[in-house]
């Protein structure tokens, strides 16, 4: 009596998924996975390697990819990626420079396919790859740089213009720095605040992220000034920025507005976290000496974006809160 041939096996939906990872691997060096609805965004493995970062050391969100964007690159790649998820491009594909664990950067080429829209048409979530080129924009440079060179003065040139490129960065960097940080303080100053409020708003638009001002003004600070002299003024000022510093999250900016007044942006963040933060320096400014007779305080306005508002618009609104607290009394939280 004949048997019956055994059935297929049929592969389990697991090793699917694994042979599907498997084959991702094989084609791309890093691969991302973003839901645009939880802001979570998974890095595979073979992406942290590629950059020489540990595996799944960094916060798993939208800000890790932005942060080792090449500031020169970061507002192409923008550009190109918004054109993609507001269907004004057909395709994501660009190349650029990504920060590696130490400090240098990659040539990298990132594309992405939408896999899921809402139902209003906003992203729900994105594939993508990034792949290194660096090898080949390296090469392509070498050549055309030094093109029919013997290959040891090629190397002798190319150490040699690493050093004075090195040097040349550092300069570069420490000006950079100067000119974006306030001298007293060593905090942004206002042209840093205003790029960076300009690039979050943008960020916050993009990635439907909440966004929080804290405008502070020092409370009768002309007084201390003129009774005990700039000098001791300017060191409260000082004492006051290290207590404020003491207050925030790492990725808060700090930036003196004017004279004596400040500003926090408060990146993916609410209009209850401005408020808890408000509150905290003013209990950290309680604890600081007194200038003679007199008690370093500030008022305080905040502020949360609203949809389509620019950077300017929230420093207004953030202005006319802080200028409700001063009225109301100083030393006081108004929105």
């Amino acid at each position: 009596m004949s048997q019956e041939p055994a059935a297929p096996k049929v592969p389990s939906i697991a090793f699917e998924r694994e042979q599907l990872q498997t084959l991702l691997d094989l084609i791309s060096d890093g691969i991302w996975d973003w839901n645009a609805n939880t802001g979570y965004v998974y890095r595979n493995p073979g992406w942290y390697k590629m950059l020489g970062y540990a595996s799944h050391s960094l916060d798993n969100s939208v800000f890790t990819w932005e942060s080792v964007i090449h500031p020169d690159d970061y507002s192409r790649v923008m550009a190109h990626f918004e054109a993609y998820i507001t269907q004004r491009a057909e395709q994501y594909r660009v190349e650029y420079r990504c920060r590696c664990a130490d400090g240098s950067y990659l040539w990298i080429e990132d594309s992405g396919h939408i896999i899921e829209r809402n139902p209003d048409g906003s992203v729900a979530r994105m594939l993508g790859a990034h792949r290194d080129i660096d090898a080949g924009k390296r090469l392509v440079a070498h050549l055309e740089q030094q093109n029919h060179s013997l290959e040891t003065m090629v190397a002798d040139r190319t150490r040699e213009l690493s050093w004075v490129n090195q040097q040349l960065q550092r300069q570069l960097d420490e000006n950079r720095d100067l000119a974006e940080r306030d001298a007293l303080t060593l905090v942004a100053n206002r042209y840093l605040l205003e790029k960076t409020l300009q690039q979050a708003c943008g960020r916050a638009g993009r990635f439907r992220q909440p966004l929080a001002l804290v405008a502070m003004d020092v409370d009768d600070f002309k007084p201390i000034n003129d009774q005990y002299g700039h000098a001791c003024g300017d060191r409260a000022l000082v004492d006051l920025v290290e207590r404020v510093r003491n207050c925030l999250r790492a990725k808060d900016l700090l930036a003196r507005w004017g004279g004596d007044e400040f500003v926090v942006v408060m990146v993916d963040a609410s209009i209850d976290d401005a408020h808890t933060l408000a509150q905290a320096i003013r209990q950290a400014l309680a604890q600081a000496p007194r200038i003679g007779e007199r008690q370093l305080t500030m008022s305080y306005g905040v502020v949360q974006r609203q949809d389509d508002e620019d950077q300017a618009q929230m420093l207004n609104r953030a202005d006319r809160a802080l200028y409700r607290a001063k009225a109301a009394g100083k030393d006081r939280v108004c929105e």
